[in-house]
Order: structure tokens, then sequence, then C-alpha cells
């Protein structure tokens, strides 16, 4: 029931839906000391803004595009797959797909919380299967939704244990791609300590150790909201050349995470926890 409620919000104009969410940013914002307390040290600590005009700037953006990312989950999960592909108006840099392609490699796309991450992966989806990690949400009623809305056509979906690691391997062993979120805190024994913004940062190893063995392209890429709701534009930059040191690896992507976020900070979502000390692990 509640998925065929989904599909009919689907169908509402998504410049509606990232407005409903704009609004949900600074709901959020207001109502969650913790939640805002976050999203201005993280943007501040980072030292992306010049100055304090520049900082309000990126600051009032920032809240309310992160409230468009869970709503606009809705069209991009439950509308029909050729109305979801119709939304990337433009995509920057498919030579270097392109290019890892004809050399017959596997493909490693690393897409961070920024803009729209889900459409990132549906618009690869149109030419080659990608099968794509995923953390199951503490709340359980979310997972069938989530599996659903993200394991259509040629997207299949590998949770974050052995059996998903395992998953990820044999696409990219058959020449398919993967997506990575690299900027999600692993769990311990699964990252290393690396600079991010300047401070240290839990970051995965998984995605050096996926090229290293498999010889897979490892290409950072995101999808950038238009304004009004006219769509998205597909960002891929040049592949990175990874070194076979598990840190060196991490640092490097770390490295190209915040490149990424420097071409549009506005749309980075400063709130998540990326800071945070796992579980059992040491601090640094």
């Amino acid at each position: 029931m509640l998925q065929g409620l989904l599909r009919l919000a689907a169908g509402l104009p998504l410049g509606f839906i990232q407005g409903l969410g704009f609004l949900l940013g600074w709901l959020v914002y207001w109502l969650s000391p913790t939640y805002r307390r976050r999203l201005r040290e993280n943007l501040a600590r980072s030292g992306i803004c010049a100055g304090d005009a520049e900082f309000r700037r990126v600051l009032k953006a920032a809240v309310g595009e992160s409230g468009k990312g869970p709503l606009e989950l809705i069209p991009v999960w439950f509308r029909d797959i050729g109305a979801v592909e119709a939304l990337v108006t433009e995509c920057q840099g498919w030579e270097h797909v392109e290019a890892a392609r004809a050399a017959g490699r596997g493909i490693i796309f690393l897409t961070p919380h920024l803009g729209c991450f889900d459409i990132s992966a549906r618009h690869a989806a149109r030419s080659f299967p990608i099968t794509v990690l995923y953390r199951p949400p503490k709340l359980a009623w979310l997972e069938p939704l989530m599996v659903a809305g993200r394991g259509r056509g040629n997207v299949k979906l590998a949770s974050t244990d052995l059996k998903g690691v395992r998953a990820l391997y044999r696409a990219l062993r058959k020449g398919e791609a993967v997506g990575l979120l690299p900027d999600q805190a692993p769990g311990v024994g699964e990252g290393v300590w690396v600079d991010f913004f300047g401070r240290p940062a839990y970051t995965m190893t998984l995605a050096g150790r996926l090229a290293e063995a498999t010889g897979a392209a490892v290409l950072p890429a995101y999808a950038r909201r238009h304004a009004g709701g006219r769509g998205y534009v597909v960002v891929i930059r040049p592949r990175l050349q990874l070194p076979a040191d598990p840190r060196g690896a991490a640092a490097l992507i770390s490295r190209a995470v915040e490149q990424l976020v420097r071409e549009c900070p506005e749309q980075y979502l400063w709130s998540y926890n990326r800071y945070k000390v796992p579980a059992g692990a040491e601090k640094p």
C-alpha cells in the first residue's frame, strides 16, 4: 500500500517535490540542535568558504538542498525507469567511462553524499549493469522500499556484508560497474584514518582493494541538481590511479571527494557525521 502511494506521489513535478524538500531541510535545521550544530561545524571547519559572507551563502543553500535529498528519492525510485533516466539532462565526462570500457575494465564509480547520488547509478545503468553497495537502514520497514526503488532494471544491490562484497568482486570481474559511497564511514577494521578537509576521517579501504584485485577503473562522479526542478547533470571525473598501499589509496580518494565537493559545496550533505569514531575503533 505504501509503495502504491509513493508511486502516485512520484508523478508530482520534480520542482514541487524538491520545494517541499527545501522546506523540510529548514524545518529539521531549526528543530534539531544536534543536526544544526553538526552542519554548521562541518561546513565552517572545512575551510571551503573564503569568509563570513561566503559561509552564510553556502550554509543557507546547503540547508535547503539537504532537505531535497530524501524527498527526491520518491520520483527517482518510483517513476518508470525511462522517466527517471529523462531527468538527466546532461552528462559531463562520459568519455572516461568509454575509455575504461574500451580497455575491457570494470568500473568503480565513487559517488559521495553530493547532489542526488541515486540518479548517477540510474544514468550508468542505461548502458551496462551496475551493482550498488548499500547499508540497510536502521528502520527495518524502509529496506523493502529501498530495495524496490533502487534495484530495478540494470541496477543490482549489494548489502554491506561479506555476501555483498563478493557480489562487487564478481561484477567487476565480468567487466561491469559498481557504485560506492566513498565518504560513508565504514565499520571498524574496514577503513583507515586519513584527512578529509583537514580533519581525520575514518575512510573505507574497499575501493582500493577492489581496484587492486580486479584492475577496475576508479571514477569519481556525482549528479548536480539544476535549479527549479529542471533535472540533473551527471559529472564524471578522470580515472584515479590508486597506489597499492591501502592508506595511500584511501587518502587519494579522500582528496578526490574534496575536489568534487569544492565544485558544488551547496549540495554536499554537511550534516553527515563524517568524523565519527566507529564502535571498537581506536581514535585517530
